[in-house]
């Protein structure tokens, strides 16, 4: 269940960095309130995955899951490069992401 929760939290990272780019600097109304709301909920649900997850773990794969997430949607929804050597290294986190799975022995 931890897992789970860790995983929901990151894809949230991806919703919230998206609407906090949409509300162009906290001037737009509706994508900040998203924005932080969901950063909110992402937060909460990452500190309840940390009942059942060491720190270190849980706090590396939010971080990376969540920004591997937003640099693919700044390529599918915001234009952004695409690259060879881009796409290898979000490869590489996602491959520190899956290892830190393997060998995490949970509380």
């Amino acid at each position: 269940m931890a897992w789970t929760l860790l995983v929901i939290a990151a894809s949230l990272e991806v919703v919230w960095a998206l609407a906090l780019d949409r509300s162009d600097g906290f001037t737009r109304l509706w994508p900040s309130i998203l924005g932080i709301s969901v950063a909110v909920l992402s937060f909460v649900l990452l500190t309840l995955a940390l009942r059942g997850l060491h720190v270190g773990t849980a706090y590396a794969v939010w971080v990376g899951l969540g920004a591997v997430g937003v640099a693919v949607a700044g390529m599918l929804v915001a234009g952004e490069p695409a690259s060879l050597a881009r796409l290898s290294f979000l490869a590489l986190i996602i491959t520190g992401v899956v290892g830190l799975r393997l060998v995490d022995g949970s509380p």
